[in-house]
């Protein structure tokens, strides 16, 4: 192809592989051959998933209740009981040498948005393997799923703007880590909210009280369900 179409090829790739679509919906949208588009694919992952990417981790059952396009043929396993809703993702960079750095966020999907974040640490490749094992083998049974930067991009980033419109502000220490997330243009192809409805599940530390009655304000009573614990 000729320089300048190759130039305006690849930053359609760009603009339509930052919403989500899959290389076939780009191949279908652009009229170009796939086997191109694969090609201008890998070159924009490169671009946003430089060297410095490590891996990218992610519970199991992260995608429970939520709406995700299956071409994206994004991985997921069972959840277990009682995290529905719930994931944790966590983001490894290089650093100078065999250091890393590691940050966690903890992803309410149905509702809340990022509700906990550690790091970013910096931190050898051995207490890396520990952190990142700790992590995970803490709450969950299975394993912990090696998914793409742009998966975890949507997941986090998608549920904080979720959240936003809710009402509700990503965790304090969310500032300092956003970055380590990358570039990212929204939308997230990912419905957000149980079946596409938000669902507040209470937490030891929240305010029920306050968390309702600001869905009550932002969708309104009777466009949300809650579950909150009594006393026996």
């Amino acid at each position: 192809m000729p320089s300048v179409d190759h130039d305006e090829l690849l930053e359609r790739v760009r603009t339509l592989r930052a919403k989500g679509c899959s290389p076939k919906e780009i191949a279908r949208a652009t009229g170009t051959r796939p086997a191109v588009v694969a090609s201008l694919v890998r070159t924009v992952a490169a671009e946003s998933e430089p060297d410095q990417i490590v891996e990218c981790w992610v519970s199991p059952g992260w995608s429970t209740g939520l709406t995700v396009p299956a071409d994206l043929g994004w991985p997921d396993a069972a959840a277990d009981a009682g995290t529905e809703g719930l994931s944790n993702v966590l983001v490894a960079r290089k650093e100078r040498g065999s250091r890393v750095t590691m940050c966690s966020y903890l992803v309410d999907a149905y509702c809340l948005g990022v509700k906990n974040v550690i790091g970013p640490d910096v931190m050898n490749s051995r207490a890396a393997t520990e952190f990142s094992a700790s992590l995970f083998s803490s709450a969950y049974r299975a394993r912990p799923l090696s998914v793409p930067l742009a998966m975890a991009q949507h997941l986090v980033l998608g549920a904080v703007e979720f959240a936003r419109n809710l009402g509700f502000e990503p965790h304090p220490d969310f500032a300092a880590a956003r970055s380590h997330l990358g570039d990212w243009t929204g939308p997230s192809p990912i419905t957000f909210g149980r079946d596409g409805k938000p669902l507040y599940i209470a937490g030891p530390h929240d305010n029920p009280t306050r968390i309702v009655k600001t869905l009550e304000r932002s969708v309104g009573e009777g466009n949300f369900d809650y579950v909150v614990g009594v006393p026996a």
